[in-house]
């Protein structure tokens, strides 16, 4: 090849190059006006075409920014991701913001996602109750020691003459990681519903305890659904000001987080495991929490040990019923409220650790990688995880 050829070959492709850039720099987010923040969700109309941005804006929201391609990761393969999304080939996504080393370096929004717009987050909440419990802990409210305690001897209102066999072995562990052993069919909770009086404070605790059937070794096995109340009526009781007070003053306020809604329990408490909405860019704040320790600006919120421990697979739930998987995703597992996974590229693995709210909810930490993946959605049936491993993963590897 000559001297020319090869020159006009590296200038098609540098031009090539920056067209990609110049295409997703300079754009302005999406934003949702007044009045579709007060509509229902499925009412946000959809936007007329994705925003897709390589060098996020610097909104002064409290996270850092930079440039993909340039600041880390290989731009080329996340825009073509970001594109197929667009074209509706990988699901419904509402947004994808993708982290690294600390700079939040890609930014897009689809469908109903706007920057401005609290997204629904489903079960993604349970993490959420999981980091106030760690800032409870920080601030001394409790220990680590007493993860290892019945949830019973925390909540004074309760009646324990009336409670059926087993209820002292249901550790705040246990709540937690989901093998409480609670059971309770679906037609008795109707049946309890009717009631709503005996539902409230510790009332709702109070009628658990009485109603399940027998807490047993056998029945304290993994059941997803079954802890976080127990884990908010917990943080109600210990901490001053109550539940509500603390988390807004504790975490909300400390993040910089105000555009969000928080829905009540029946019990009157903070919903613990859903019903909550923020916004994407929020989202990556409670990340980066996690994916630094637990420290945001310097500050230690929450105890570098509570975290290590609950982004940790504590117990492996089965890749039988890996949902959001794929083939390149295995040994599923859970911690505190927090989802673990092994993620496939090429011949190596790389743990990953997330909040999951139901159809596509995700915080998604790669240590390893010092990388962040946030995505909304609106799609139970897209296999997130597998998605993240096949066509993220790879643009942030050397």
């Amino acid at each position: 090849m000559t001297t020319h050829l090869k020159c006009l070959l590296a200038c098609a492709l540098f031009g090539a190059a920056f067209q990609v850039s110049a295409e997703y720099h300079n754009k302005v987010a999406p934003e949702a006006t007044a009045a579709e923040t007060s509509l229902s969700f499925r009412e946000i109309p959809l936007l007329d075409s994705a925003f897709i941005s390589t060098a996020p804006t610097d909104r002064n929201d409290g996270l850092v920014v930079g440039e993909l391609g340039v600041d880390g990761g290989k731009q080329d393969l996340i825009v073509k991701l970001a594109e197929e999304i667009a074209a509706g080939k990988h699901g419904k996504y509402d947004s994808l913001l993708i982290a690294h080393k600390g700079k939040l370096l890609f930014e897009s929004y689809y469908l109903r996602g706007r920057v401005n717009l609290a997204h629904f987050q489903a079960s993604a909440t349970k993490t959420y109750t999981s980091l106030a419990l760690g800032r409870a802990i920080q601030l001394g409210y409790l220990s680590m020691a007493d993860l290892d305690k019945p949830v019973m001897s925390f909540l004074p209102d309760l009646d324990p003459t009336k409670f059926v066999q087993g209820v002292e072995r249901i550790t705040l562990n246990n709540a937690l990681t989901m093998t409480t052993g609670i059971r309770i069919s679906r037609e008795k909770w109707q049946e309890l519903e009717k009631n709503p009086g005996q539902l409230k404070g510790q009332g709702y605790i109070q009628t658990m305890f009485e109603h399940s059937a027998p807490i047993t070794e056998v029945s304290q096995q993994f059941l997803y659904g079954t802890g976080p109340d127990l884990v908010m009526q917990v943080i109600e009781v210990v901490v001053p000001g109550g539940a509500e007070a603390f988390i807004k003053r504790e975490l909300l306020d400390k993040l910089g987080i105000s555009n969000y809604h928080w829905q009540t329990h029946p019990s009157g408490l903070p919903e613990a495991g859903w019903r909550v909405r923020m916004t994407s860019r929020d989202m990556a704040k409670w990340g980066s929490l996690a994916i630094n320790k637990g420290k945001w600006q310097g500050q230690q919120l929450i105890p570098q040990a509570y975290l290590a421990k609950a982004t940790s697979r504590i117990l492996l739930t089965g890749d039988e019923d890996f949902h959001y998987g794929g083939k390149d995703t295995s040994s599923q597992g859970y911690g505190y409220f927090w989802w673990g996974a092994d993620l496939k590229v090429g011949d190596k693995s790389y743990y990953a650790v997330s909040a999951q709210g139901g159809h596509g909810q995700f915080i998604t930490l790669i240590e390893a990688l010092d990388l962040m993946i946030v995505h909304t959605a609106h799609d139970n049936d897209a296999s997130y995880l597998q998605i993240t491993a096949e066509r993220i993963l790879p643009a942030f590897i050397d």
